[in-house]
């Protein structure tokens, strides 16, 4: 099923109506013209499956305005993932159906996420062929990843450290009203939290969101440890972290589940750390 406010210009090709004319200016107007299409900034990175590819580009509008957009395709998707894929999602879907899916349901409930602007899918007799969604860039926002508020750096300051334990607080509630949905992100990094110059938060790159039918708590764990890992210690004192938690659960004081929890969160983040080592990477949370 395409998003809401999509309309379908060729066979299995959806756009938005806003974006109609300036995907048209480019050819985009079918899942053949997507799938042929390069003349955009390679996204390619080191771990990138073979058959998934990601470019950048611009779509210029009839009043010479630039929107910058982001375009995913699977080409071709083993089997065995479309069948995690469906057993995930409970139902056949495409792999940018899944992220379609996901980015429609949560900004239905209030989630900032990035505006679906087109969308495509094309199967075979029962698997999928290859599938693509375009995105919009979140206009002036940043990864924290990246870039935190201007209250992180230099020396702590009483206002400083208010305007962190701010930060912090609604960074905590907006995860809470994430995971309130029933979705799991299950790649829930700094790098996937944007936030903008009016501190609104965004989650980005949806494509492995689910509602986990089981093992929810798991994925709830391995979401948080994800925060917890990606947090960088010069940044993240302990304390910050509890505050974290406390906001998170809605608790001023902690209870024996809390504790658990927070112990649960602090190995799991302890093992990615030791695969990271491994593999030659940093941990953030140690910084």
């Amino acid at each position: 099923m395409p998003e809401r406010g999509l309309v379908e210009i060729s066979k299995s090709f959806f756009v938005d109506p806003d974006y109609r004319e300036a995907m048209g200016r480019l050819g985009l107007t079918s899942i053949d013209a997507i799938f042929s299409f390069n003349a955009a900034k390679n996204l390619a990175k080191k771990n990138l499956a073979r058959h998934r590819s990601r470019l950048q580009f611009a779509l210029e509008s009839s009043s010479a305005q630039s929107t910058t957009v982001f375009l995913k395709r699977y080409d071709g998707p083993p089997v065995l993932s479309q069948l995690r894929n469906w057993l995930a999602a409970r139902s056949r879907r495409s792999c940018a159906g899944l992220e379609v899916a996901a980015a429609t349901e949560l900004a239905a409930a209030g989630i900032e996420v990035p505006r679906v602007i087109s969308f495509g899918e094309q199967w075979g007799l029962l698997f999928e062929r290859r599938s693509f969604i375009v995105t919009k860039e979140i206009s002036d926002a940043e990864a924290i990843e990246r870039k935190l508020p201007g209250c992180f750096n230099g020396s702590p300051t009483r206002e400083n450290l208010k305007l962190r334990r701010n930060f912090i607080a609604r960074l905590a509630r907006f995860i809470e009203r994430f995971h309130r949905t029933s979705y799991r992100h299950r790649d829930l990094y700094f790098s996937h939290i944007f936030c903008d110059h009016e501190g609104r938060f965004f989650l980005i790159d949806l494509a492995r969101a689910f509602k986990p039918a089981v093992l929810n708590r798991r994925f709830q764990v391995k979401d948080l440890a994800q925060v917890y890992y990606s947090a960088p210690g010069r940044y993240f004192s302990k304390t910050d972290r509890l505050r974290f938690y406390m906001g998170y659960a809605g608790r001023s004081k902690l209870t024996p589940e809390d504790k658990a929890m927070i112990r649960r969160v602090i190995h799991k983040a302890g093992q990615m750390a030791r695969h990271a080592k491994r593999h030659g990477g940093g941990v953030p949370f140690t910084d």
